[in-house]
């Protein structure tokens, strides 16, 4: 089954001036990420463009920075081609290295301060970095890493506090496209699935997904959009940061996610649009409890993406803020959005919208051949967001990508007549049990509807016979002490004998990585027993 992004949405005039608009922001994307920076600066220089506690810059201040770093950067040795890693929490240093680095055709490696010593040496060595640098002023752990290595701090122009490592002297240039073809990011997967990937991202694609979601979410210059995805994930990046910047409107940098402090900030009344992933909208309800009814007149959007939304979580959230959540689906491998709900339109069910504009969709059953209507494929992806591929690694590109462009998303999925799209679960993830299909994210739904339960995560261990067993990780609410045999019975009312969990681990926290998605290898370690 094919679907394509200018076919799926529904006929309504709200839809079709929408997919108009993405379209034409399509057609008309900048060669480079500062472009968008320049084009507001220039049409309203005055307007509020980053925000990070007291610091205010505006777009013409902004455009002014990214042109002073670049020349700094250029003073440091990074030439055109090279690679520029920075170890961060999101802020304004981080969102001007960045910019600045595209301008003159350098790679930025963008890495969360929160990595171990020993990862940060891995991507390091792997992206053959010219310069590593740290950003300090919003990031202790940033700053651990830098005395770690014995570099010491100084005051950058625009930049703030920061650190930066010597120079690589033996390090080559990669070529340079003077196109929209160009590296514009290197975008370390989060290794939540195995050895951490480089995936080269270019300026047209963090630029599409980013024009395409501002299109979808209609964006305007008046909202103010808060940053607490982080940036050295690519749904921060392009989704939240290049989204705003495309749209002229504001953001506000959060570093760290904590549940309680973005409330408040939501309940200022400054802020329009929201963009999280479940595990966020989970703590809210975790600490509002399920009867709290918020009323924020300002706030106009909340997306979520990164993993899968799960329906109870879903209803409840949409209970507490009044407003539905435009649920999408990406990877990083996409830049990373394929799929999202447009703004205005509402659905009950956890569907993840059709596809977005320009972007095309097939499922692929075993046999190689697609999938007949309605049912379940493996889902496949073309369109402007691709990847240009694995750095150093051809044979992993062509293992995902064909030589015709479509990408290998590793999940299955089905599509509706109305092209709605809905993610069954990941075909890595899928659990063999006495000869049936088990999907977690189907077992997962429903331990997540027992009262008391904040979040489950569903692996699958070896048994005998290459048959595998079902082992649930539950995380209740604080203070909540479950009763298994009631979640037993629960779970027996809602779900055949053989997609039971054998095992159910209850822990205080789920292990999560830095955007709060579950780390399930972890989880499935620990089944194994390998921890």
């Amino acid at each position: 089954m094919t679907s394509h992004g200018d076919i799926a949405e529904s006929p309504t005039t709200a839809a079709e001036a929408t997919r108009a608009r993405a379209f034409a922001a399509l057609n008309a994307l900048p060669p480079r990420l500062a472009d968008v920076v320049f084009d507001w600066a220039e049409r309203t220089p005055d307007a509020p463009a980053l925000v990070e506690g007291d610091r205010r810059l505006t777009y013409g201040e902004t455009a002014a920075a990214i042109r002073d770093t670049a020349r700094w950067l250029t003073e440091q040795g990074l030439r055109p081609g090279d690679r520029l890693m920075v170890v961060n929490e999101n802020g304004i240093a981080l969102a001007l290295l960045l910019l600045a680095a595209g301008t003159i055709d350098v790679w930025l490696a963008t890495i969360n301060a929160r990595l171990s010593e020993g990862e940060l040496e891995t991507i390091r060595e792997h992206s053959g970095a010219r310069r590593v640098i740290y950003t300090l002023e919003v990031s202790p752990d940033a700053a651990q890493h830098a005395a770690h290595a014995g570099i010491a701090e100084a005051e950058v122009p625009h930049l703030g506090r920061i650190a930066i490592g010597p120079l690589n002297e033996t390090t080559l240039p990669e070529p340079v496209d003077p196109t929209g073809d160009q590296v514009a990011a290197l975008i370390y997967t989060s290794g939540t699935t195995g050895k951490p990937k480089g995936v080269m991202l270019t300026h047209r694609n963090l630029l599409s997904v980013g024009s395409l979601s501002a299109a979808t979410r209609r964006m305007r210059p008046a909202d103010v959009v808060y940053a607490v995805l982080p940036m050295s994930h690519v749904y921060g990046l392009s989704s939240v940061f290049l989204c705003s910047l495309t749209s002229g409107a504001s953001l506000e940098f959060m570093p760290r996610f904590s549940a309680r402090k973005v409330l408040e900030d939501l309940q200022s009344g400054r802020i329009t649009c929201f963009l999280g992933v479940p595990a966020m909208y989970a703590r809210f309800i975790e600490l509002l409890g399920t009867d709290v009814r918020l009323t924020i007149p300002a706030l106009r959007v909340l997306s979520s993406g990164g993993s899968p939304l799960d329906p109870v979580v879903k209803a409840r959230t949409e209970a507490l803020f009044g407003i539905p959540i435009l649920n999408g689906y990406g990877l990083t491998e996409a830049s990373p959005t394929l799929t999202g709900m447009i703004w205005g339109t509402r659905r009950e069910d956890v569907s993840v919208g059709p596809a977005l504009p320009g972007v095309e969709l097939r499922l692929v059953g075993p046999d190689g051949k697609d999938a007949p209507e309605g049912g379940i494929g493996e889902l496949w992806a073309r369109g402007p967001g691709i990847m240009k591929g694995y750095y150093h690694a051809p044979d992993l590109t062509a293992q995902v990508i064909s030589p015709d462009g479509w990408l290998n998303t590793g999940d299955f999925a089905r599509i509706e007549p109305d092209g709605a799209v809905f993610i069954v679960g990941r075909s890595k993830e899928l659990i063999i049990r006495s000869g049936f299909n088990v999907y977690p994210v189907e077992v997962e739904a429903v331990l997540n509807a027992y009262p008391g339960i904040t979040q489950s995560a569903v692996v699958g261990r070896p048994a005998e016979a290459g048959n595998e067993e079902v082992v649930a990780f539950l995380e209740p609410a604080p203070e909540v002490v479950l009763d298994l045999d009631a979640l037993k019975a629960h779970v027996a009312a809602n779900l055949a004998p053989y997609k039971h969990p054998s095992d159910y681990v209850v822990m205080q926290a789920l292990p999560a990585g830095a955007t709060g998605k579950i780390l399930k290898n972890r989880l499935a370690a620990m089944a194994r027993g390998d921890t």
